[in-house]
């Protein structure tokens, strides 16, 4: 139990608590822009990560709610939903789950440039009118 408390900490109570802070200041300038960060397990599930499922789903959640509970005031609440990403850890996996992670992916794994270029977006102007909005950026791994 210590660890699911762990995990639903670090994913869900500390973003909200945050953002508590961090949207007094966007309502006072009646702007800002929010990006969560979840996961495809969130959509998908996955053997062995219920916890840690549960708590991305509550996050994608709570995004779109804030969405509409900020968006008169000028604020966006997005969310990027990654999935596996090439990364030292990925790369690090023993090689016939490496090949069963790719496999789902008919675009190749993403890097971490692919999820950061889907949050740069949600920051730019052209984002204006993008709120309550899950990216996904997995390679194709859900379609």
């Amino acid at each position: 139990m210590a660890i699911a408390n762990a995990v639903s900490s670090t994913n869900d109570l500390q973003p909200v608590t945050l953002t508590k802070y961090l949207v007094r200041q966007m309502m006072k300038q009646r702007r800002g822009r929010g990006v969560n960060i979840s996961s495809i397990i969130a959509q998908t599930g996955f053997s062995g990560l219920s916890v840690y499922g549960a708590t991305k789903v509550g996050l994608k959640g709570f995004t779109r709610s804030l969405s509409g509970e900020e968006g008169r005031a000028g604020i966006t609440v997005n969310c990027v939903s990654p999935d596996h990403m090439l990364t030292d850890m990925t790369r690090g996996f023993e090689t016939a789950k490496l090949e069963s992670v790719k496999r789902r992916a008919p675009l190749g794994l993403p890097d971490r440039g692919h999820a950061a270029h889907a949050v740069l977006y949600l920051l730019e102007p052209a984002a204006e009118r993008t709120t309550g909005s899950i990216i996904t950026v997995d390679g194709g791994a859900a379609a």
